[in-house]
Order: C-alpha cells, then structure tokens, then sequence
C-alpha cells in the first residue's frame, strides 16, 4: 500500500495544488479529506490557469478523485465546478463523493453573514460560504449527509426540520425551506449517481497496492485545535485530519509532505508573528501573486517562521517538505527567519495557546545574506546559488525536517524533485 498526504504546512495557499498536481500522475487515486468552498488552490494545465475550490487536483491527470465525508460540500458550488471544467474539455467523470459528506444550504451561507455581522470589529473574517455553520451542525447532530440529500423524500423531511430550528435561532434568515428543497432536488439528482461509501473503495485500493494521494485544504495553523484560535477554519487540515476526514486508519499513510512557501502568508484576520508591511510586503506580493482565489483579497506577507512550521512538523509527522515561491525571494539583499518567539522576556518555540499570548510575541530573527541571480531555470538543487543552497539548509535544520521537492516557478517543469515520495 502507498498513501501519501499532502498538508498546507503555514496558513493555507503554500502551492498544494500544484504539488498535488505533480504527485497526482503518479498516484492511481486522489481523495480530499476535509474543508468546503472555502479554500481554493490554482493549477496551470495545458497553457491554462484553473481556479479550482472542491474538485481536488488530481482531475487534470484523469484519476478517481473522491470527496471524502470530513468535507462540506456545497451542490450548487460542485455542479458549478464541474461545468467550469468540463467547458474546459476537462472529463468530470470520475468524481466520487462520500455519502457521509455533510451538506451546505443557502441557510448556512446566510447564518455564516449573520454571525460575523453580530460579532462586529471582533469578526473573524470568514469566507462566508458556510462552512463554519454546517460544520456546527455536524457536531449538533442535525446536519444533513449527501445520503439523506440524494434521497428526495427523506431530504424534504430533514430539511423542514433543521430549517424549523434555524429560523427561531436566525429569524433574519430569508431563505425558505421549499425554495431551497425545489432548488436543491435538482441538484441532488445530478449528483446522487457519484454518491458513495468512499471509505470501503479507499479502503479497497490501499489493500491492492494502489497508490492514494491524500488532499487537504488551508493549512496546520488553520487547525480548529491547533492553530491560531479562534481565529481559524471549522476542520482539521494537517494529516492528523486524514483518517478522520477519508474512512481509512492512520496506518495507511506513508508520507506526510508539508507544502509551505519560501516565506509566510496569511489571508484574513488573525495574529502573524513575521508579517512584514510597507514597500517589501508589496513587492514580495507582487512577485508571488499573493492574492486570495477565492476571496481575491491581498494576501499578509512575512518571512519564514520555523516556529509556525516546527509545530505543522508535528502535528502532522511530516516525513518531508515541499518549499514553493523560492523564486520570489531572488534580488532581496537580506533574508530573515523566525528562530524563536520572545514572549515577555522568554524565548519560546511553540506557538501559545491563548491570542492575547501570540499577539505580544516578537518574533526572534536569524539574518541570512540573499542572492541576485535568476533562479527560474534551475533543474537540480546544486545549480542554485550558494546562498540560496544554504537558505534552504538552515530551514531543513532549523525544522528538523529534510526538504524533498523545491519549487521555482509555476510550471510542472519547475518542481525539482530531491526525494520521491511514493515508494
């Protein structure tokens, strides 16, 4: 058997898609495990950029991808997605979806704008596509499962239900129950022959021998127990979130490669040790493009933070790392990475649990000189410039962790592989 995940080692848009796409030729299936809408990651293929939300990666290379029941998943937002792709000439066929994936509903795209109204300046700025809601009611034990959707009438029957509960809490709800259960019916009859227990075929296919890649979205320190509480996503993004989110044990994976940029980012509100602001920030968003693909909004720029990356290290037992946007940081005279935090007067390595704690870090820094040279063409590691080459080494030391795939631009040719990962 050969699994093996790929987890967004930072705060999420580190370049999954692309190493997921890279992985995917070589692997026979490709399943996400958790999040919604919310995250979306783009792939370049055949001359053309592919903004993709749900549909994992491994669709560009023709293999069964599956959408596991940790995920939420929004019909209209899937059907969409599809279209997009298939107008492509891009075969959708082989979507599977678990039928214990839970459901969004227009009622939880308007609770989710409810709830950040309410809570004002202390909002947490979510994407707003539901996430959060449908994962409460998940773990309410009210939501509505992909099995109970594609079944009409049990679907009306639990729609009224839920829908019944939600106006009393949300009475500025403006959705109604038969509006969205016309709407959505149609929906789930396209939808209802990809329905399946997606577990027993991953199951199936790590027993044959089959090499699975597993897809998470976001990253670690979006981690709704890890990362940067509260203000963080609704799932569980790092590998320890794959048995959870596929119906398979953790036994069943290999390696655990975290995916993190060259530097740090980070969309939304929330504490950032290393963010970086001014004229640097601006050009280092420039180069990389650092703008949200779902929320299109600018991404917060900072440099590398080994604290950040040690604990995603850990949390998911990464076997190895994939360092995106190198590129990026060619021309920048010094180079900074965060060693240590310095908590009122105390160097400490691990991020505190509490926000008051990590908005009064001061991130301890280690200068590195930079280097000039254009490093786009590249094809092996000893090609690189010697500052660039210990750039790199330093981040392997400082996290304990072997750097096994760089990254130097956004073609496929530009991943240099120093150690494959499926065995």
């Amino acid at each position: 058997m050969a699994g093996v995940v790929v987890v967004g080692s930072q705060w999420g848009d580190e370049g999954k898609g692309k190493i997921t796409d890279y992985l995917a030729q070589k692997a026979d299936i490709v399943a996400r495990y958790q999040g919604g809408n919310n995250a979306g990651h783009t792939i370049e293929f055949n001359g053309q950029k592919f903004a993709l939300r749900l549909i994992p990666s491994g669709i560009f290379s023709g293999n069964d991808v599956i959408l596991g029941n940790g995920m939420v998943i929004n019909p209209k937002a899937l059907l969409e997605e599809m279209k997009y792709l298939n107008d492509a000439n891009i075969s959708t066929d082989k979507i599977m979806i678990s039928d214990r994936a839970h459901v969004i509903l227009p009622y939880h795209l308007e609770i989710d704008e409810i709830q950040e109204t309410r809570r004002g300046a202390n909002n947490i700025g979510t994407t707003k596509k539901g996430i959060g809601p449908t994962y409460v009611d998940k773990y309410e034990r009210i939501g509505i499962r992909m099995g109970e959707f594609i079944d009409e009438e049990l679907f009306k029957e639990r729609l009224q239900e839920v829908f019944a509960s939600k106006i009393v809490q949300y009475p500025e709800l403006i959705c109604n129950a038969k509006e969205i259960f016309e709407e959505y019916k149609e929906y789930a009859k396209i939808i209802a022959p990809m329905v399946c227990d997606t577990g027993v075929i991953l199951d199936e296919c790590l027993q044959a021998g089959k090499k699975v890649l597993f897809e998470g979205a976001q990253g670690t320190m979006l981690d709704i127990d890890y990362g940067t509480y509260p203000f963080v996503t609704s799932s569980h993004p790092g590998a320890n979130g794959v048995a959870e989110g596929s119906g398979i044990g953790p036994l069943y994976i290999d390696e655990a490669v975290g995916i993190v940029k060259a530097y740090t980012t980070r969309v939304g509100s929330g504490a950032f040790p290393t963010e970086i602001e001014g004229e640097l920030a601006n050009q280092i968003r420039e180069r990389g493009h650092e703008f949200g693909t779902v929320t299109k909004r600018p991404r917060r720029i900072g440099w590398f933070d080994a604290v950040v990356v040690n604990q995603s290290r850990r949390m998911s037992s990464l076997t190895g790392i994939s360092l995106m946007l190198l590129d990026v940081l060619s021309g920048l005279k010094t180079l900074k990475i965060c060693t240590a935090y310095n908590l009122d007067g105390k160097i400490i390595k691990a991020l505190p649990s509490t926000i008051k704690q990590l908005n009064k870090v001061k991130p301890v820094y280690e200068e590195m000189p930079g280097w000039d040279e254009d490093i786009t063409k590249v094809t092996s590691f000893e090609e690189l410039p010697e500052n660039c080459q210990k750039y790199l080494r330093r981040i392997e030391e400082l996290i304990n962790c072997p750097i096994v795939i760089f990254s130097v631009g956004p073609d496929r040719e530009q991943t240099i592989v120093l150690r494959e990962v499926f065995k």
